[in-house]
């Protein structure tokens, strides 16, 4: 056995080990690379015509009308020289090939998202790179898998790895990127799944921070102590982010159905206008910027100003994603909850000093909206405890994320936004308990390998071999002009008294790098029989799987 067949024996079963430990290294890695070659490229895109990265307002307002149109303009070439059909990407899309498709990710879509997120980034759309940096951090990780024809079951392992490491190289957030991985997209938590992940994003940290400094976006922000008395008003506060994030899944889905008759070209350029108008009169309306956004909050606006550039950002959040601007939500909900959260600190100020709270709030707003808007109260708890380098922001943080998760989801009946895009798409996303399972453990774990071949025997010879190996499966081969045909040899217990000593089952292959799931759904139409294993061609089988085998692995996974 070579030392690559002995790997994908190893990774085949669900359990922890080195090798699968390496594997997440080594993803996490050609994640973080493709991720950190992608902010490169948009920071030398940016810094041609702003002489600070996200700052539009320095831009002429013809300038900030044109920006966004020609960028839409440059998304639908890209889309054209990959093809209309491939431009299909971000995180609910990932989502559903996780769960579907093992995670593997098609490359054309990963060119759209790779050249059309930077073109979104650079042209001023109020969307986030998180969405980008899922969708190609499972790219860069599970062609890895894919290359070394490594079982399904840890291809999707490296999918996560890689979504782990690209989130955590772009925002430099490695625990917030592990609890993503399980909450959001894996929806899942395994222990020998929860340690590559771990080390992938680990990985994707320590080279981000090689290339762009240990800082991240928010390290100029600061969590102060909160009084006593204004805990009440957080639960009020995460009331009032519950509904906004309501509001906002609400509309963006309403706005989806409205263009889903408009081309997808004109639904581009129309975001670009859009965005381009809103923006030529208000520039900081523009962009999803957090180092833009800290320095807007410096300049102390008016309150009308910072309505007026909450109301432009949700209105231009909600276009660009419902039209399809390759960026992601994250990015731009967590803008919104940190506006919203400075807005609602305003009545504040009648009681107390709140020059030293507008850091707490802006964090406080961050972690209400992305609970209510995505379902996720862990994630969006792990955030503000790492861009705030402080445990004082836990028990505040609960008492905005609760409210606002419960008032979202029983009061308003909201739903993850990420469900709802998927619903909308109809990309299937759920499995059954069994399958789940199953999908866990690749054929190579459990298939037998010490099976007997026979090339059109007689019964009589097959008879003897049972006789004398009753546990041993046997496959017969029929040879015939165009084909051949492979058949499972059992003892027939069926009790009859006129029946055969031996019962023929016609038998289908299945690729070595498949689960008991596939194997599943094959037999369990008929709950008897088997299937058998193939390496390279049909015609190369490396084991046998039986009904009998796999009705016992259940029932031993059950109980």
């Amino acid at each position: 056995m070579t030392t690559l067949q002995a790997l994908r024996y190893e990774l085949a079963h669900p359990r922890t080990s080195v090798q699968l430990c390496v594997l997440g290294i080594m993803g996490g890695v050609s994640a973080a690379g493709l991720i950190i070659l992608f902010r490169l490229g948009l920071e030398w895109v940016q810094l041609h015509y702003l002489a600070t990265i996200g700052e539009f307002n320095t831009l002429a307002w013809y300038y900030r009308l044109l920006l966004p149109v020609g960028a839409a303009m440059c998304i639908v070439i890209v889309a054209w020289i990959t093809g209309f059909r491939h431009y299909r990407m971000g995180i609910p899309f990932v989502i559903h090939r996780v769960k579907r498709h093992y995670g593997v990710i098609p490359f054309r879509t990963t060119i759209n998202q790779f050249f059309g997120g930077m073109l979104a980034l650079a042209g001023g759309f109020v969307v986030g790179r998180e969405g980008p940096s899922v969708h190609i951090g499972a790219a860069g990780s599970s062609i890895l898998g894919e290359w070394l024809k490594l079982p399904y079951n840890s291809i999707r392992i490296l999918a996560g790895c890689g979504i782990a490491a690209g989130i955590s190289a772009s925002f430099n957030t490695p625990f917030a990127a592990v609890i993503f991985v399980m909450e959001v997209v894996l929806r899942e938590y395994k222990i020998h799944i929860f340690v590559p992940v771990m080390l992938a994003a680990a990985c994707g940290s320590l080279l981000t921070r090689w290339v762009f400094g240990a800082g991240h976006e928010l390290s100029v922000v600061e969590f102060n102590h909160v009084g006593g008395w204004i805990y009440l008003y957080l639960v009020l506060v995460g009331i009032m982010l519950g509904a906004l994030a309501a509001l906002f899944n609400n509309q963006l889905m309403r706005v989806m159905r409205w263009f889903r008759p408009v081309s997808m070209v004109n639904r581009l350029l129309l975001a670009g206008l859009v965005t381009g108008l809103f923006g030529a009169v208000l520039p900081h309306a523009m962009g999803a910027n957090f180092d833009a956004l800290y320095a807007f909050f410096d300049l102390q606006p008016s309150l009308f100003l910072l309505l007026a550039v909450l109301a432009s950002k949700l209105v231009l959040a909600v276009f660009a994603i419902a039209l399809g601007v390759p960026g992601g939500i994250i990015g731009a909900v967590m803008v919104i909850g940190m506006l919203f959260g400075v807005l609602l600190l305003t009545p504040l100020s009648a009681f107390t000093d709140t020059a030293e709270l507008t850091d707490n709030f802006a964090l406080l707003g961050l972690a209400g909206m992305l609970t209510a808007v995505l379902h996720a109260p862990l994630a969006a708890l792990s955030s503000v405890m790492e861009l705030s380098f402080s445990p004082g922001v836990i028990l505040p943080a609960m008492l905005v994320i609760v409210p606002a998760y419960v008032t979202s989801t029983q009061l308003l009946g909201n739903r993850s936004i990420f469900i709802r895009q998927l619903d909308y798409q109809k990309l299937r996303y759920t499995t059954s308990s069994v399958q789940e399972t199953l999908q866990k453990t690749g054929v190579l774990a459990c298939m037998d390998s010490e099976f007997k071949q026979y090339k059109s025997a007689p019964e009589s010879a097959i008879l003897a071999f049972l006789e004398k190996s009753p546990t041993h499966p046997v496959v017969q081969q029929l040879t015939f002009e165009i084909d051949v045909h492979y058949q499972l040899v059992q003892y027939d217990v069926s009790l009859g008294h006129e029946t055969a000593p031996l019962r023929f089952y016609d038998m289908e292959g299945i690729h070595s790098q498949a689960t008991l799931a596939e194997v599943y759904e094959i037999l369990s139409k008929r709950r008897e029989g088997g299937v058998y294993v193939y390496d390279t061609v049909p015609e190369n089988i490396v084991g046998v799987i039986t009904w009998n085998y796999l009705h016992s692995y259940l029932m031993r996974e059950q109980f």
